[in-house]
């Protein structure tokens, strides 16, 4: 699919770097150790960080941030340990998908219809606190009414808090990259 004029957005690279997380995307110069690393490319070959880091810099704005492959991204982290520019991918597409959300085109229920994100059932929760303790990110809170909460914009969508609760009480849906590994056979 070729590209048009009316696609590109010359400002998009200053968006991202100007988004915390994004402010390193200049140091990239392509060589690649991202994409050879990440296991998310080794599983489903349209997610390509180094494709991702050009589509910014072509300033594909709209096919970007309107991509599935935007939340394909497991925040391993894995790139970050190879990179030799510390260019620091996981935050750069962490500052892709906030962009997204300040520009209205997902929602935190969006982030749960595609299993990125947990959410409570406030009725079942006990608030024992097992989800506070378990989370390696520290995301799931006690709220003023004494009942777990968990922000949909930081949840990695890991599923520790859902299958440590006693209760039952937190929620995944399955993710859509899960249902395209599963698909592939991977």
């Amino acid at each position: 699919m070729g590209i048009t004029s009316k696609e590109i957005s010359s400002a998009f690279s200053a968006e991202v770097t100007n988004i915390p997380g994004g402010e390193y995307l200049n140091r990239c110069f392509s060589c690649g150790a991202c994409s050879g690393i990440c296991p998310v490319s080794q599983a489903i070959p349209d997610f390509d960080p180094r494709k991702i880091i050009h589509m910014v810099r072509m300033g594909l704005k709209d096919r970007l941030l309107n991509s599935e492959v935007l939340w394909f991204c497991s925040r391993c982290r894995s790139c970050v340990f190879v990179c030799p520019q510390d260019v620091r991918f996981a935050d750069i597409m962490s500052a892709l998908r906030e962009l997204a959300m300040q520009e209205g085109i997902i929602t935190e229920e969006n982030l749960r219809e595609k299993g990125k994100a947990a959410w409570v059932e406030r009725d079942l929760c006990v608030s024992c606190l097992t989800c506070v303790r378990v989370c390696p990110w520290e995301i799931p809170k006690i709220d003023r009414q004494g009942v777990a909460d968990i922000n949909a914009r930081t949840c990695r969508g890991c599923g520790i808090c859902v299958a440590e609760c006693p209760a039952q009480a937190i929620r995944l849906n399955e993710s859509e990259d899960e249902k395209l590994i599963a698909a592939c056979g991977v």
